[in-house]
């Protein structure tokens, strides 16, 4: 149950019908349009059905641009169709307050809307619940959770951001099959091949920070950055908002000054204090939800041993390094009953290398994140 809905509230819900995740899909769909440009605002789609026939559709493109909910009404009234009484499919609850944009719950309202299905309710703390409630005041049904799952995992940066105030994080190897990372000189390009690594581009594309240590900046001068083409938008060609860089030095050994590629824009940051610090500052001061580690075995393993990893995406290459190469974690783990658990999500072939992606197992890591 959402916690900041009340038995009161969810009492007056409306159950789901038989063609809502049919509908709700479609809107998820809508919603991931939107997936590289949206940061920092969620990914949103809309669908408004009228007598079984869908009338309109929209997605939220951009911060600052209008939300998914009147792109989709804009679209019925560019038809000439009214849209009194209509059932709108949305993928986030409808927001309740003035930001850049009106609220869309208002906008709703006086659109005399018949019913409103969502998918996720927001944990936002300018909305938690409000437009639900603003709906339901309005005689508008509302019926909450239809494919909330898939919902949550398009936004699983904002909704967690939101509700505990750290990032989603996600970690990145490129490994062999003997799960090693690089020579024991160091040397690493390339072990995964051409779509693996554009692949890693769209992985950059969603997240709003990338963390790497000093030892990757001096040994390679990465650029960490989005090489993907500007993406076709409602609103015109886009070009992908490009990540904070931030760059991990307790050891004092890099300054901004530095002649290092990440230092060439205004994104670049060092970072010398813990990891959850960091986390929350992300969040707080730079509203960067998702986040993806790149770096090194010594960085990448203080992030699993404190338990900070949400999701691994593992691309292994299918090729032996041998034993002076150096691993993918340092970690040592003297027990079996110690070991550190995930749950394998998906596996993906490309080209010669295969891409997994695991989630955290909530009851074997740490809860240093709770």
């Amino acid at each position: 149950m959402t916690q900041f809905l009340s038995d009161e509230v969810y009492g007056q819900l409306s159950p789901s019908l038989p063609n809502d995740e049919f509908y709700m899909t479609l809107a998820l769909d809508e919603a991931s349009k939107g997936r590289l440009t949206t940061r920092p605002n969620p990914c949103v789609g809309c669908v408004i059905v009228k007598d079984d026939v869908i009338i309109g559709k929209g997605f939220h493109p951009k911060a600052g641009y209008p939300h998914a909910e009147v792109f989709a009404t804009n679209h019925v009234k560019e038809q000439g169709i009214d849209i009194t009484g209509a059932s709108v499919y949305v993928t986030l609850e409808p927001c309740s307050h003035t930001g850049r944009t009106p609220p869309c719950v208002d906008m709703l309202i006086k659109e005399r809307v018949g019913r409103v299905v969502i998918a996720c309710a927001d944990p936002n703390p300018q909305v938690a619940g409000q437009g639900i409630i603003k709906l339901l005041n309005a005689g508008i049904m509302v019926t909450l959770g239809v494919r909330e799952k898939r919902a949550r995992a398009l936004n699983a940066g904002f909704l967690k951001a939101m509700a505990t105030g750290l990032p989603y994080v996600r970690l990145k190897m490129g490994i062999s099959l003997d799960g090693r990372i690089a020579m024991s000189s160091g040397e690493s390009k390339w072990i995964t091949g051409q779509m693996a690594r554009t692949d890693v581009q769209y992985l950059r594309a969603i997240s709003g920070a990338i963390i790497t240590g000093s030892s990757t900046i001096i040994a390679d001068n990465p650029k960490l950055n989005v090489r993907l083409a500007d993406v076709d938008l409602p609103i015109g060609k886009t070009a992908i908002p490009q990540p904070n860089i931030v760059v991990l030095d307790r050891s004092h050994r890099l300054d901004t000054d530095d002649d290092y590629v990440v230092f060439q824009n205004s994104d670049g940051l060092i970072w010398r204090d813990d990891l959850v610090s960091l986390l929350k500052t992300l969040v707080a001061e730079y509203q960067c939800y998702d986040v993806l580690v790149e770096a090194g075995a010594t960085l990448t393993t203080a992030f699993l041993e404190q338990g900070l990893i949400d999701e691994l995406v593992v691309y292994q290459a299918p090729c032996l390094l041998g034993a002076t190469a150096r691993p993918m974690f340092l970690g040592q783990i003297d027990r079996l009953s110690d070991k550190l658990d995930f749950t394998l999500t998906n596996v993906e072939r490309l080209g010669d290398d295969i891409k997994l992606v695991f989630v955290k197992r909530h009851d074997k890591l740490s809860t240093t994140q709770s």
